[in-house]
């Protein structure tokens, strides 16, 4: 897959999606750059997962074209849309490992699923990622007997084992304690540090999250009210941002840097 436009990796323009009489977007533009991690913010029921729905191609919009690397996704066949899913990763909310497999079964899946790799490269792989997440000694345990924290990180070593251009993360805290999401982003950060990925999260947990942003979009009333770096977040005139920003953040800033 070629680079994206512009450095645009994934771009939305004017999505429109209504589920019953519940018109959820409303002339949705958005622009991922490549290689920048953007956080997507907004209340509960905004449309924030339906966005990212968008961008895997497991929701059709009512109207409006997803561009994945400049192509529109909406005229892709099976065939290209399969492929092109194979630049993305996901983890997801719960992290949706399979109970009745261990570690090294559930990261390693992807790989028999899509690949004709040898066992010795699958084997490889599978390692590789768990040294990059920092999980070792765990190959043969099932997920019952991990923390949160620990399923967490096989879910991220599972996302990256087909090394993916694209990393979509839907809640990566949801349901850990303050200690054990300290831990994530500071391995989150560490891997993009080493990795550049163009990363997209779904994200509740202001104002944390925005020290691993690039970019924050704010989605409410069914449209983007801003996509820019987090200092100009904070700064903006845009009164759905300010009312966001007064809600969920407060006066975090310091000299340009959050309060952590």
């Amino acid at each position: 897959m070629t680079n994206g436009a512009n450095g645009i990796a994934i771009e939305l323009r004017g999505l429109n999606k209504t589920f019953g009489r519940q018109q959820v977007l409303r002339g949705v533009d958005l622009a991922i750059r490549e290689g920048c991690t953007t956080v997507i913010v907004g209340a509960s029921g905004q449309g924030k997962s339906v966005l990212i729905k968008h961008m895997l191609g497991l929701l059709r919009p009512d109207e409006g074209e997803v561009l994945i690397y400049g192509k529109d996704l909406l005229k892709m066949n099976r065939r290209e849309l399969n492929e092109t899913r194979q630049n993305f990763g996901v983890l997801f909310q719960g992290a949706a490992l399979f109970d009745s497999l261990t570690v090294y079964e559930n990261i390693a899946l992807p790989l028999l699923e899509r690949t004709k790799l040898s066992s010795g490269e699958i084997h490889r792989r599978v390692r590789e990622k768990l040294d990059l997440v920092d999980l070792e000694g765990v190959e043969e345990k099932y997920p019952a007997q991990l923390s949160g924290g620990m399923k967490k990180r096989v879910g991220l070593a599972r996302a990256l084992i087909l090394e993916p251009k694209v990393i979509f993360l839907d809640e990566p805290t949801t349901g850990l304690d303050v200690k054990m999401s300290k831990e994530i982003y500071r391995l989150f950060e560490a891997m993009q540090n080493k990795l550049r990925l163009t990363v997209v999260i779904v994200s509740h947990d202001a104002p944390k999250i925005f020290k691993l942003a690039d970019y924050i979009a704010l989605i409410a009333e069914g449209k983007i009210q801003g996509c820019v770096p987090p200092e100009e977040f904070q700064l903006s005139s845009n009164p759905y941002i300010r009312r966001f920003v007064e809600d969920t953040m407060g006066n975090i800033y310091a000299s340009g840097e959050i309060k952590t």
